[in-house]
């Protein structure tokens, strides 16, 4: 009997460039703080992480680099920058301004927007169950982020994604230093929910801005 046809080759899978591969291998590892701040990263170590040559790694460092998330120095390796304190200050303030806006241009909310926080705030709930603090910080910033983008400004919603990187490092942090803010995060965006569903443009901002006022709190080493 004739033998069936071979079926369709099996496309080989496009792997990306070699330094965008090391770029997220370290801005991840950064942002969830496996590689922690004064950690000093070597270009042999990372290219055997990532298994690559030592040129890529060289050219993902340099980009990290003017993201502001390391600090390069020539023969020794990178140094993962710590976040400051005025850092995270001037991170909150710029979140006040935009936030507090969003929240006011927001209200009354589409049936879309309630929808997306109500299922983000349960995401949030099962990822903190399970004590994965990376997509605690992921869920919680994206909460944030849909309010900014239904604000319906998209010069704002920019400015705003430009925080992004920070937001996510500075979130693991805070959880790994405070970890029963966990579950005060997860209330407050509950009640900031409930305002909103309830079209109290008012009672929204007042909560958007106590939630955010206790970084300020925790930088100057108080708790709320």
């Amino acid at each position: 009997m004739p033998s069936a046809p071979a079926g369709p080759a099996t496309q080989p899978t496009k792997q990306a460039p070699a330094a965008d591969r090391v770029y997220m291998h370290v801005k991840q590892a950064v942002l969830n703080r496996r590689y922690e701040g004064g950690t000093l990263l070597t270009e042999g170590e990372l290219a055997q992480a990532v298994g690559v040559s030592r040129t890529p790694v060289r050219e993902a460092l340099l980009k990290l680099e003017m993201e502001g998330l390391l600090k390069l120095y020539p023969k020794k390796g990178a140094l993962v920058l710590a976040v400051s304190a005025q850092e995270i200050a001037d991170v909150v303030e710029t979140r006040l301004l935009v936030e507090e806006f969003a929240v006011r241009r927001a209200v009354p909310a589409s049936a879309a927007l309630i929808e997306r926080l109500e299922e983000l705030l349960e995401e949030q709930k099962r990822r903190a169950e399970a004590g994965d603090l990376a997509e605690v910080a992921v869920t919680d910033r994206c909460f944030h982020a849909e309010i900014v983008r239904h604000a319906g400004n998209q010069i704002l919603s920019r400015l705003y994604d430009q925080l992004r990187d920070r937001q996510l490092r500075m979130g693991v942090a805070v959880m790994q230093s405070q970890p029963d803010r966990i579950a005060k995060n997860i209330t407050e965006h509950a009640e900031i929910l409930d305002r909103i569903r309830a079209g109290d443009v008012e009672g929204a901002a007042h909560c958007v801005r106590q939630h955010l006022s206790w970084v300020k709190v925790l930088v100057r080493g108080e708790d709320r």
